[in-house]
């Protein structure tokens, strides 16, 4: 290939893989705020005690899957192609949207049927997160990857956070859309992939490493499950995590991957070479990604609960439409990302990696401070202008943070070592959202039962049953809240409710009623996560120092 046709080449590879990577990572997201209206289609109370696992699962099959399947699908693709594999996640992640658009039947049946396609849907995500990196650092000359991993990466982030206002939008028309909107994009994104991609590396001949492969999927699979039982109450618990089928599952899941960490340094053509990690800049790249993934990946969630649950309620928005809203008023969040990112991956090609991303993470730090002294009913000038703080802290870390990692590593180890990245990114999602929950839970239970008790007391509810509701676990309230229900109208029977005199019934289902009750126990919880976070980030910040200047595997200073 000469060298126009190459310079061509690279910037096809990187408008497919931005818009791969974009509709996986928008695809997420817009599930997320569109799950009231996925579960009034199919006729099922997600809030059910028995409903809740079919919420969860919903929410976060997608996730575990392409957590799981991320490295060994790049170590697949070291070996088969990496645009083969790419191109093929693109048709798998199409043929899910579709079958997930098509959803038949109602009830559990359907619920089930949603889990499993959107499961199938994360094996495409995660060819395309697994490949898409590698492709762009073989298609671009060493002094231009970090504005095409600038761009990809802020794609990805982009699209969690556009995904919540399209979410909002379409499911308000036919929740069926957010699956089809996905469709004219894949089969366009496809159809181009197989016409223009085409391999840049050499392929490997080498065998698949099976074992490796069954202990790392099992072993993270175990774990990941255990943490989405362990935020669910079990028995007379709030939480699961004394639950001996969660504590079981966590501690097979490490075993696993302690053997897989030693099937791995025995054989010939491991599935991960753990022998990467002796690199410094490969090791400490994927430490502050685990770390700035753990910190802010729960951030999403606590943020809409914070504006659904208590601020666009007090400011006169119903319920109802707080999903929307919620979506619109984080928008500086995903500014930040895209005003930043682009540029700090252009200049850490010029200047490495170090300062940039260490300087991300301690501005990340300083906004979950900042965040820290507002009010529950805070000016919204002061929220929008942290939450770019933050955004832009998260952007300056994130591209110049995959440049460095993907830098650092030989040509041949590309795709494994872009799908460690992911792993880390989708693992530290998953687990930050079992921490931020079970922190948030702990933080509402020292005081939530009381002040809910001696309010429903006072509106006339008797104190059997005010007692009764509010002993409730808090994750019930924190879930209604994040689908866009009013917690109160879930927690209290109908009849009770009834038998209350009209303008007692209307001051318990207001607006108000709520976020009044809520609004200090969960500033409360609120200051432990973000604390949580702040910690996070700032050894997230000493682990990117600790890369050391700029490295390209194969160059010389």
């Amino acid at each position: 290939m000469d060298q126009k046709a190459k310079n061509r080449y690279k910037w096809t590879a990187l408008s497919n893989t931005t818009l791969g990577i974009f509709m996986a990572a928008l695809d997420g997201s817009i599930v997320i705020i569109s799950l009231p209206a996925i579960f009034r289609g199919i006729n099922l109370d997600p809030l059910l005690p028995g409903n809740i696992s079919f919420l969860l699962w919903t929410l976060l099959g997608y996730l575990v899957c392409i957590s799981v399947l991320v490295v060994s699908l790049g170590r697949l693709g070291d070996i088969f192609g990496r645009v083969k594999m790419y191109n093929l996640g693109f048709l798998i992640f199409t043929l899910a949207s579709i079958a997930l658009s098509l959803t038949p039947g109602q009830g559990e049946s359907a619920a089930l049927y949603l889990i499993l396609m959107r499961i199938f849907q994360g094996v495409g995500g995660a060819l395309l997160m697994a490949n898409s990196t590698a492709i762009l650092v073989d298609a671009f000359p060493t002094e231009q990857r970090g504005l095409a991993l600038g761009i990809n990466t802020i794609a990805g982030l982009a699209g969690q956070f556009i995904g919540l206002i399209l979410g909002g939008i379409l499911a308000d028309w036919n929740w069926r859309l957010i699956f089809w909107i996905n469709v004219p994009i894949g089969i366009f994104g496809t159809a181009w992939a197989y016409l223009k991609l085409h391999e840049v590396n050499e392929k490997r001949n080498i065998k698949i490493d099976w074992w490796g492969n069954v202990t790392f999927a099992l072993g993270l699979i175990l774990i990941l499950v255990g943490i989405t039982y362990g935020i669910q109450p079990y028995g007379n618990h709030l939480m699961g995590w004394t639950s001996p089928k969660v504590l079981s599952e966590i501690i097979g899941g490490i075993l696993l991957l302690v053997l897989f960490a030693f099937i791995e340094k025995k054989i010939k053509a491991p599935m991960l070479n753990l022998e990467l990690f002796k690199i410094k800049a490969f090791a400490a790249g994927n430490i502050a990604n685990l770390l700035s993934s753990i910190g802010r990946g729960g951030l999403q969630f606590m943020l809409i609960i914070w504006l659904q649950g208590i601020w666009l309620p007090l400011h006169n928005y119903s319920f109802e439409s707080t999903p929307l809203w919620a979506g619109i008023y984080m928008l500086p969040l995903t500014l930040g990302f895209l005003l930043v990112g682009p540029l700090s991956g252009y200049l850490s090609d010029k200047y490495g990696a170090r300062y940039f991303a260490t300087g991300g993470m301690i501005i990340g730090a300083i906004s979950f401070a900042l965040l820290m002294t507002l009010p529950a009913n805070f000016v919204y000038l002061n929220f929008a202008l942290l939450l770019l703080l933050n955004g832009i802290g998260v952007g300056l870390f994130s591209s110049p943070n995959t440049t460095g990692t993907m830098n650092s590593v030989p040509a041949s180890d590309r795709g494994q070592a872009s799908g460690m990245r992911a792993t880390t990114m989708n693992v530290g999602q998953v687990l930050s959202i079992g921490i931020f929950f079970s922190l948030m839970i702990a933080g509402l239970a020292s005081s939530l039962p009381k002040s809910m008790s001696e309010a429903l007391i006072k509106e006339g509810v008797s104190q059997t049953v005010a007692i009764q509701i509010a002993s409730a676990p808090p994750v019930s309230s924190l879930f209604a809240a994040f689908l866009g229900y009013n917690p109160m109208s879930k927690l209290i029977p109908t009849d009770t409710l009834a038998a209350l005199p009209e303008e007692n019934r209307n001051e318990i289902i207001g607006s108000s009623f709520f976020p009044d009750l809520i609004s200090e126990p969960f500033m409360h919880g609120l200051k432990i996560v973000f604390t949580f976070s702040l910690i996070l980030f700032l050894v997230g910040a000493v682990a990117s120092w600790m890369r050391g200047d700029k490295y390209v595997h194969g160059e010389t200073k």
